[in-house]
Formats: structure tokens, sequence, C-alpha cells
């Protein structure tokens, strides 16, 4: 992965980009990491939209949506197109808005992009990882690696 090592109780890194889906609508809007000082935020990173282990992580968020909209803010953050975003948005009728990273600045600015292996082939990736963010705008928690199964339940333990 990336040499950006971040860790809890720094200030995590701001962000400009193009949210989709949620409280923005298909239209979407520009949001900025310093619109929601004062509100915890999830930002969870994923490798790519309507994939086996994304869908499960996305759903299980959607089902659980009822003890966790009231707690924080959630982005999901991954390279896919806003295009790609609204069309798995639809699909499976995510509550939440994603945040379109196609540029790359976000991923490396959070450490989660990287060389990664499947089936003996290398490609560059993004971790699935999560970060929590308090409302002062620093690193609460830091999830990397999580297991598509395993996120929700873990966010959870933590708001």
């Amino acid at each position: 992965m990336s040499d950006t090592k971040l860790e809890i109780g720094s200030l995590a890194p701001q962000f400009k980009v193009m949210a989709v889906g949620g409280e923005y609508g298909m239209e979407g809007k520009q949001v900025s990491l310093n619109d929601f000082k004062g509100k915890t935020v999830i930002l969870y990173f994923y490798p790519k939209d309507d994939t086996p282990g994304c869908t499960k992580q996305a759903c299980s968020l959607r089902d659980n949506w009822a003890g966790i909209k009231d707690k924080a803010i959630v982005f999901g953050i991954s390279v896919d197109s806003v295009v790609d975003h609204k069309k798995f948005i639809e699909k499976y009728e995510l509550p939440f808005p994603l945040l379109s990273d196609e540029n790359k600045e976000i991923v490396n600015a959070y450490g989660v992009w990287g060389e990664k292996s499947m089936f003996g082939k290398k490609y560059m990736g993004s971790e699935r990882s999560t970060f929590i963010i308090d409302t002062e705008g620093k690193l609460k928690a830091i999830l990397p690696k999580v297991k598509p199964e395993e996120h929700t339940d873990k966010v959870l333990a933590l708001i």
C-alpha cells in the first residue's frame, strides 16, 4: 500500500469530491470533509462497485441503516466513476452516498491504494479499509483490511 501512514488522533486528510446517492440524489453534489465538522464521519473504502464482497459490505450497511444514520455520516469510496456508482446505488437501493475518486487523490491520501494480488496476478487497487472520523475531524478508528461480513458490526461497535 502507499507510504501514507495515518494514526488514530491525527487529523483526517481533507478532500473535495462528487458525492452521489443518499441525501445528494442521483444528480450529486460536491462535498468536502470540512462540510461535516461537528459530526462523526465514516469513510469506507472498497475495491469495486457490484462485485461480491463490495456488494455484501454495502448491503450490510444498508440493512443496518436504522442503527447508523442518526449516529454518523457514511460515505463509500472507490475509484469507480459516478456513472458506475449510480448503477450500484440503484441496483441495491443503497441509502448512503458514494464518492467517486477516479483521480485516486483520496485513496492515496488515506494510504489504501497499492499493489494487490489475485490468482497470482498483480494489479493496483484499493484496500478494503474504514476510517471513523470524530466531530473534530480527527481519526477515531482505523479498520484496515476489514472483511465484508464483519464490517458493519465493527463500525456499529465504534460509533
